[in-house]
């Protein structure tokens, strides 16, 4: 796999990553973020959505373990009922707990996908890994000029991501 920050696979929302899909690219184990991705920031505890979306995957065999830059008492609060393997101040993009993460869900980075919403974070993450990475857009987007500026890095990375599935799809219609 070529050190890239576009993404393998974009959805909309997490729970559009069936274990379905996930098992027919032969994937045993996710490992996720948190903010913006399962829950807004400001939802401390996972929704009933997040959590059957866990047990789905569960009941097919596909463990899952946070991977959050977030503070301690944050990833403590959302982990308390689903007592997965969680990692805070992960240091994303650096793939040291990525690493952990995979080791405690006896998982090795081909067998597993990093869920995220940031490109410089979770995909530079899931890169720096050698793990495959799904983007999602984040559920609720910070306002401040840091993110602003972000986001507007990632258009050209996103723009690059639909040119690859049109190629792929002209691809596929011509075989």
């Amino acid at each position: 796999m070529a050190f890239t920050f576009v993404p393998d696979y974009r959805f909309q929302k997490f729970d559009e990553i069936t274990p379905e899909f996930l098992l027919s690219i032969a994937v045993r184990g996710v490992l996720l973020d948190i903010d913006n991705t399962l829950e807004p920031y400001e939802n401390p505890k996972p929704s009933e959505k997040v959590l059957s979306w866990l047990a789905a995957l569960a009941e097919n065999g596909i463990k899952a373990a946070i991977v959050s830059n977030n503070g301690r008492e944050r990833v403590e609060i959302f982990n308390e009922n689903l007592s997965l393997p969680a990692y805070y101040k992960a240091k994303k993009p650096f793939k040291k707990n990525l690493m952990k993460a995979l080791a405690n869900i006896e998982c090795k980075p081909s067998e597993a996908v990093f869920i995220g919403d940031q490109v410089f974070t979770d995909v530079w993450a899931a890169r720096n890994a050698k793990m495959r990475a799904i983007l999602l857009p984040p559920i609720k987007d910070k306002t401040d000029i840091f993110t602003k500026f972000k986001r507007l890095l990632e258009k050209p990375i996103l723009s690059k991501y639909e040119r690859k599935l049109r190629k792929e799809e002209k691809k596929n219609e011509q075989a």
